[in-house]
């Protein structure tokens, strides 16, 4: 059972057979997008300071979904706010607080995601963490991002409740970040198979500047999947528009967190917010009419928090140049990438029930021993 399951009943629809291949991540089986090398646990939580908690919600037969939050370090957020940008590529979405972080450029709250239907449960609860926090607080912009996981989890029964959210915002922790069928990914898809959380980071050499990186992503949206450039669902026979027919793999959303230590401005921040989509371009999304796409970006460095000397005008902030920003966008782009292979390769198989039909419904995980053996065939010689 994932951590944070609320219930006795699996996620999965049971262990998978070994001639399916078991969860694995994207560097396993010989995937490795982009040229910078990853950090030591190959997560957002490799930027110094960023925390991810996760509750996932499993009951009964029908109830298939949860909460991921994180948080850009563990003090005081509304107090020491960090500098964030926003970018979107398609709109269909409800991303809670977008609207004034883009026009003030920074978070006061950690970034929750969970499913369409729980955003309002999502914000009151984050709204009450942090009144409990701050006595003075008469305004809270709570950022709150969803998918629709209606697909495997009966969307409509509510299931995720202000006491998940809480749980998952004081639970969250640095160190390793558990991927795919758990938190927010717990009743997502994507390009057909079972999507979830995953999540990757990179590090810049230190001619670079020595930053880090993180992506995670709450992946939910479907086109052709590629994988490092090898063309997987179109190998194993599963894309959009295959023969001009299949409309079924395309629509959804995903929600994409990307974590710095870089002193950057909300400006600079929001340009690489934008560089996420290069990498869900990269693996195969469509960006299709019915898909929600953002990205969220920001900055950890102690010398851009927005504290007190900063609100009053008494303080100055580092900026990092703009023309030293291009080895971040290309690190963005890479974790970003990596964030969504790992999310479907460490997902298992999830089954629930539709409650208004009594249908068993599936989203299968994606065979990661024929992902393996795709990648061989086109790449003999790093097998």
């Amino acid at each position: 059972m994932p951590p944070g399951t609320t219930d006795g009943a699996p996620a999965g629809g049971g262990p998978a057979g070994p001639e399916r291949g078991q969860p694995v991540r994207a560097r396993e089986i010989g995937l490795r997008p982009g040229q910078f090398a990853t950090g030591a646990l190959n997560a957002i939580t490799d930027v110094d300071g960023v925390l991810v908690g996760q509750v996932t919600r499993v009951e009964g037969e029908t109830i298939r979904t949860g909460v991921t939050a994180i948080r850009p370090h563990g003090g005081n957020l509304f107090a020491e706010r960090v500098p964030a940008g926003l970018a979107v590529m398609n709109g269909f979405g409800k991303l809670a607080g977008a609207t004034q972080m883009m026009e003030l450029g920074e978070l006061e709250t950690p970034i929750v995601l969970t499913n369409t239907l729980a955003v309002g449960r999502a914000v009151e609860a984050v709204v009450d963490w942090t009144l409990a926090r701050n006595a003075d607080a008469r305004s809270v912009n709570a950022v709150v991002g969803e998918t629709n996981d209606g697909r495997l989890n009966d969307i409509r029964a509510r299931g995720v409740t202000g006491a998940d959210v809480l749980a998952a915002l004081d639970g969250a922790v640095v160190g390793p970040v558990e991927e795919g069928s758990v938190g927010a990914g717990t009743g997502t898809m994507a390009f057909g198979w079972k999507g979830g959380i995953g999540t990757s980071s990179r590090l810049l050499p230190t001619a670079l500047g020595g930053f880090a990186i993180g992506a995670l992503v709450q992946s939910n949206y479907g086109g052709a999947l590629v994988m490092d450039g090898v063309p997987v669902g179109r190998e194993l026979g599963k894309f959009y528009l295959r023969e001009h027919a299949d409309q079924g793999d395309v629509d959804g959303s995903v929600m994409v967190v990307i974590a710095t230590d870089a002193p950057l401005s909300d400006r600079n921040l929001q340009r690489l917010a934008l560089r996420a989509m290069a990498g869900l371009a990269r693996t195969g999304a469509a960006f299709s009419d019915g898909s929600g796409d953002y990205a969220i970006a920001f900055s950890t460095h102690a010398g851009v928090r927005r504290g007190a000397a900063h609100r009053a005008g008494d303080a100055s902030l580092p900026d990092w140049p703009n023309d030293r920003m291009s080895p971040l966008f290309v690190a963005a782009a890479e974790a970003v990438e990596e964030a969504v292979l790992n999310s479907m390769l460490r997902a298992v198989t999830v089954e629930s029930r539709d409650p208004a039909t009594g249908r068993r419904r599936k989203g299968e995980a994606i065979d990661t021993a024929a992902v393996r053996a795709v990648v061989e065939r086109y790449r003999p010689a790093q097998g």
